[in-house]
């Protein structure tokens, strides 16, 4: 079961309103500014904070469970104090304002614990944006099971990482979950014999006995450059965190058919269409069929709060008309919906993962080597019985784990 968060975004936004009417005669008022804002978001379990300069306003906003929300105005006057003290934290160039910058810190928390944090700042016409991401490395959420597979994606899934070499492919927007997925993948190969080198821009979460390098373009240490050196380093698994030019793709597909097992992401609708994805990109299609042994699709929906969800009555008609898999639509069990309590937000309670996972067989190798289309690819996946992200997700509405309302905004028929 999903932990409510500590505290309700109403709460957080009296506390806030009240240290604010206290006001900012020193230093020292922004510096506990900034340390409630920070604790106070980590204990709504958020994923991110915005503070927003505008022309005449700063507004704060906070992303919890996939949903941005505002949060407070601070007074304008504070924009550049705060964001001053958040570059001195995370050790960031105060005096410049004119370019972007990443950095990252830890946060002390009351339990004792700390919090680790990525910090980016974004010039705009009225004051630096920044963003602060929480990232949460809680060992049991490395785990496969953790994530939300269906068990027969899983085990798809687990055949693939024993192979000795081969590219696995994690696929989706941004804000999708493809990061922890494939930092799942690397904990499960995690092992004293295995040589583990991942390449990301940047490094999100610190894994012990993995070899990870951040990406740096201006000092020329890019993915295809990084992935150079891996294959000098006596590498077993390779992880790249995006493919995005041919020269990566080429190099990462090779090393996949040299005995490398590699993993790597790319931006794309379902599993089928990332094939065509990499065709487009100018990669030859014998090594997309020789190289790629499997691609998983994946969306983020909201889960709903156990503690408060209600029955909902729909027909078999509107069902059908929403493409729920006739196998999903009888009367077996009630459908839920969201009502809301003081445990969650608005009758949601963190998220659930659902999955497209498609091994490459080698008839979708043929379609591949014969330059098919992205339908004849998507015709050979029904086939196979590959399930789609909407036939997963409506297996969780099943199970009370989501809404139809999240089923229809995340994937498509």
């Amino acid at each position: 079961m999903v932990e409510p968060p500590l505290i309700s975004l109403s709460a957080a936004q009296a506390q806030m309103q009240a240290l604010l009417k206290a006001g900012f005669s020193d230093d020292g008022a922004v510096v506990r500014l900034l340390d409630s804002l920070l604790q106070l978001a980590h204990a709504l379990k958020a994923s991110d904070l915005h503070l927003e300069p505008y022309d005449g306003f700063y507004r704060i906003r906070v992303r919890i469970d996939g949903q941005l929300q505002e949060w407070l105005q601070p007074p304008p006057a504070l924009r550049e104090r705060v964001s001053s003290r958040i570059k001195v934290l995370a050790r960031l160039d105060i005096a410049e304002k004119r370019l972007p910058q990443d950095g990252r810190l830890r946060l002390p928390l009351p339990s004792g614990r700390s919090a680790d944090l990525r910090i980016s700042t974004l010039p705009t016409v009225h004051g630096e944006k920044v963003v602060v991401r929480f990232i949460d490395a809680a060992p049991d959420r490395l785990e496969l099971r953790a994530l939300g597979y269906e068990a027969e994606q899983e085990q798809a899934l687990v055949e693939a990482l024993s192979r000795p070499y081969g590219m696995v492919l994690v696929t989706g927007p941004t804000g999708a979950g493809k990061t922890l997925s494939m930092y799942s993948c690397l904990q499960q190969l995690n092992r004293p014999g295995i040589n583990i080198c991942t390449a990301e821009d940047p490094c999100e979460i610190n894994l012990l006995g993995i070899n990870q390098v951040s990406i740096h373009e201006k000092a020329g240490l890019t993915f295809a450059s990084a992935l150079r050196a891996f294959l000098r380093q006596d590498p077993d698994v390779i992880m790249i965190g995006e493919i995005r030019d041919l020269e990566t793709a080429d190099m990462a597909l090779k090393a996949a058919q040299t005995g490398h097992l590699v993993f790597s992401t790319l931006h794309t609708n379902d599993a089928p269409s990332t094939l065509l994805r990499l065709r487009q990109i100018g990669v030859a299609p014998h090594n997309i069929a020789a190289s790629v042994v499997l691609v998983t699709a994946q969306r983020l929906l909201r889960r709903l709060c156990v503690h408060c969800r209600q029955p909902v009555m729909m027909s078999e008609t509107w069902l059908r008309q929403a493409a729920c898999p006739p196998e999903l639509s009888g009367a077996d069990g009630p459908i839920f919906g969201p009502r809301g309590c003081a445990l969650c937000h608005g009758g949601y309670l963190g998220r659930v993962g659902v999955f497209q996972v498609m091994p490459v067989s080698a008839a979708m190798g043929e379609i591949v080597l014969r330059e098919g289309s992205a339908a004849e690819m998507s015709r050979q996946a029904v086939a196979e019985s590959v399930m789609s992200l909407r036939h997963a997700a409506w297996r969780k509405v099943k199970l009370g784990s989501t809404s139809v309302d999240e089923v229809l905004a995340h994937t498509h028929a």
